[in-house]
């Protein structure tokens, strides 16, 4: 899923213009796009459909650079207009996405399972967002060794990282190169299978605004309960 806006923002579009075209700046941004591609066909083995979330303001020869430069990488764009139509504007979205579930995929990793816990966190920065190198921090380190001691080193590894960049800094967009990700915490999550590696001052879920909506809710002696909404 990306938006026109987004990959404007990513090429260095001030907020406030993200609703005018520019495509100078719209084809400075779209190596993020790019890259999240590459990830999913070449790194992951995955086929991929990119969805265009379109807004009103987009113009169709930002829609039309948009698309020629994902066929260039050979997958197929589809426009999402279901907030202006309804059903309607996602059935081609939908008729891909089924196209491709049904296609055969080779399903990879981005590092073998009995990879150090180390080694399977440099793959990811170096494979995937394309960083110099993972840093772990001493509490990190502890942690990796007692894991994999406990016997989950084998497990695949959930990256807690901001969503707004590649790299572990919000602030750095489009396609950036040059930087490490520095790991502060590993945690096991048992049920569900895998290691999640917290990086920056990330959050996992439930992700709570500073006055959670919990904080209004009450229960009075005859049971009623208030605040709900």
């Amino acid at each position: 899923m990306a938006t026109v806006r987004a990959l404007k923002h990513h090429g260095g579009c001030p907020k406030a213009e993200l609703g005018s075209e520019n495509l100078s700046a719209l084809e400075a941004g779209l190596p993020n796009l790019l890259q999240h591609v590459a990830n999913i066909t070449e790194v992951y083995g995955l086929p991929c459909v990119v969805a265009v979330n379109r807004f009103p303001t987009d113009t169709e020869a930002e829609l039309e650079l948009v698309e020629n430069r994902c066929r260039a990488l050979g997958v197929n764009v589809a426009l999402s207009e279901v907030w202006a139509k309804g059903g309607e504007g996602g059935v081609a979205l939908a008729e891909e996405v089924i196209r491709l579930c049904d296609a055969p995929n080779h399903f990879t990793f981005s590092y073998e399972l009995d990879a150090s816990i180390e080694d399977k966190l440099a793959a990811i920065v170096t494979k995937v967002y394309h960083g110099d190198g993972v840093v772990l921090t001493p509490t990190a380190q502890k942690q990796a060794a007692e894991l994999t001691e406990l016997g989950f080193g084998s497990l695949p590894i959930c990256m807690a990282k901001t969503q707004y960049s590649f790299s572990d800094n919000a602030a750095l967009l489009g396609a950036p190169r040059g930087f490490t990700i520095t790991v502060r915490n590993i945690k096991v999550s048992a049920g569900a299978g895998f290691l999640v590696a917290l990086t920056g001052d990330i959050m996992t879920m439930p992700g709570l605004p500073k006055v959670p909506a919990a904080e209004k809710v009450d229960v009075d002696e005859n049971g009623r309960i208030s605040g709900l909404f």
